[in-house]
């Protein structure tokens, strides 16, 4: 018993007790930019979450996939950002070996919700504007199913690690935890294979194929619209364009480096990466909660006027035409009022 008290006791040293391996004001600029992305992360999805509750136009069956995005970006941030703004404070993971494996398995586990949050949205909207009975396939029910898909297939890759396939520990600048993907094991190098491929690879796919088919659709009504002799609106498509274009640029920025990082351990495992190199990517991934409320919420027409009537306390109302939100990669769709001052409080 004493020899598995001092192994423990050892285990959790190593997690307490760690060299600088960066300049100690490195840390606190650090720190200072997860400050600022927790705000600003929190701010954003608990705007959106308490909007959306809110008023009942913004509710639908594809806008629970956005309520849920903010949701699982709100525990991101909590969870894993602001735990960070602390390490790093501290130049070091002062918290623990246990903390450190829950703080490893929530980002993991959030972060892939909001991911697959994201894909399914975007094969909604693909079968919403591309498929002639699209807005009818997509009931609550089946809103709610690919939910429940979504939680408990991410369940299942956070929660392996826990039981040997990979692990989770320190990485980068070692303020920060995550799949254990500096490892150099066979056991772990096929999780991040698997993985990756589950979470980052057929994601990517699936949301270049519908907003691909999107701008495609939203291209040939434009052409069938000429040749009746009506006038179409390069403007709209080209704004659409312009709006896809940033939505998978984001998703890219973040998850791109990550997968590139851990995907080289595996093919290159004699190679020396730098902990400051390690780093870069891991915090490019904890930006999504700040860009994901603005790319796919704060730029709807209709949520703005909800929200600033919401932040003004019913102050300022305005009343315009309404853009459904669940479509909102086309620009200006929908011919309804939107009549805020009128929406009676959930």
């Amino acid at each position: 018993m004493e020899n598995e008290s001092s192994l423990v006791l050892e285990a959790e040293e190593d997690y307490i007790v760690r060299p600088t391996i960066f300049p100690r004001a490195g840390y606190g600029v650090l720190a200072f930019l997860m400050f600022i992305n927790a705000l600003f992360s929190i701010f954003n999805n608990f705007l959106v979450i308490a909007v959306t509750l809110k008023n009942p136009q913004l509710r639908n069956p594809i806008n629970i996939f956005i309520l849920n995005l903010s949701f699982s970006d709100l525990m991101m941030s909590i969870c894993g950002t602001t735990i960070v703004i602390a390490t790093n404070y501290h130049g070091y993971f002062f918290l623990g070996r246990r903390f450190c494996i829950f703080q490893g398995f929530a980002v993991n586990y959030f972060g892939i919700v909001s991911l697959w949050s994201l894909t399914i949205l975007a094969y909604e909207r693909y079968n919403v504007v591309c498929q002639p009975l699209g807005t009818l396939q997509m009931s609550t029910q089946r809103g709610y199913q690919l939910l429940g898909f979504i939680w408990v297939f991410c369940l299942f890759w956070a929660v392996v690690p826990l039981f040997g396939w990979s692990s989770y520990g320190p990485e980068g600048v070692q303020t920060s935890c995550s799949i254990g993907w500096e490892e150099r094991s066979w056991n772990n190098y096929s999780y991040l294979i698997v993985y990756f491929l589950s979470c980052f690879f057929i994601p990517v796919l699936i949301i270049g194929f519908s907003y691909g088919n999107v701008i495609r659709s939203l291209h040939g009504l434009n052409k069938k619209i000429e040749q009746l002799g009506g006038k179409s609106n390069p403007e709209e498509e080209f704004q659409a364009v312009i709006m896809v274009l940033v939505m998978v640029v984001a998703f890219l920025i973040c998850w791109l480096p990550y997968t590139i990082f851990a995907l080289t351990v595996v093919f290159h495992p004699a190679l020396n990466i730098s902990p400051l190199a390690a780093t870069i990517p891991t915090y490019l991934s904890k930006t999504s909660p700040v860009y994901n409320p603005i790319i796919y919420i704060f730029l709807n027409k209709q949520f703005r006027e909800c929200a600033v009537e919401f932040i003004t306390c019913g102050q300022v109302v305005i009343t315009s035409a309404e853009e459904d939100i669940s479509t909102s990669a086309v620009p200006n769709e929908g011919i309804a009022a939107c009549k805020i001052n009128q929406v009676t409080p959930v």
